[in-house]
């Protein structure tokens, strides 16, 4: 499968909300609540989050069959070399074709002076903790996160470069 990856635009808004959406739903399915999950992505979605997210992080989307099918958002590195990755997402029919590694490597590639990328992942998310550690994240901490009224279980991780 061909793709690419770029630098999110303004005009990219609405297919990224998409995404985000989508994959949520798929990821999150049995594991928190279809009410909070809207609620959080209404909330870290909405046009007026996702227009400072371009402003003051670094976004970057996959583009296949003509459409934007991925995203990562990752924070700006700190003066310790540090990165949050807040986000990948892929639309679930896009997974396992490598697109969400190309968006991991193309934050290392573009953020200069990155020594480790931070992530924190849902513990049962099963997905997410797969691809995380065969990227070679390892596992740095666990604590329970109150989410919108539901307790979620967060295993921080972290790639050490």
């Amino acid at each position: 499968m061909e793709f690419h990856i770029r630098t999110m635009q303004k005009k990219d808004i609405p297919q990224v909300q998409h995404i985000a959406k989508i994959s949520w739903n798929h990821t999150y399915e049995g594991i928190i609540p279809r009410e909070i999950q809207e609620k959080f992505l209404d909330s870290a979605y909405n046009d007026e989050r996702m227009k400072q997210r371009l402003n003051r992080s670094f976004l970057f989307v996959s583009e296949a069959d003509g459409k934007i099918v991925g995203f990562a958002n990752y924070s700006p590195v700190n003066e310790k070399g540090e990165t949050f990755l807040a986000a990948i997402y892929v639309y679930p029919e896009y997974q396992g074709k490598g697109i969400g590694t190309a968006l991991l490597h193309e934050g290392i590639k573009q953020l200069e002076n990155v020594r480790k990328i931070f992530v924190d992942v849902e513990k049962e998310n099963q997905i997410g903790k797969t691809f995380y550690t065969a990227k070679g994240f390892e596992k740095v901490s666990e604590y329970d996160e109150d989410f919108e009224g539901h307790i979620l279980k967060t295993v921080r991780m972290v790639l050490t470069r």
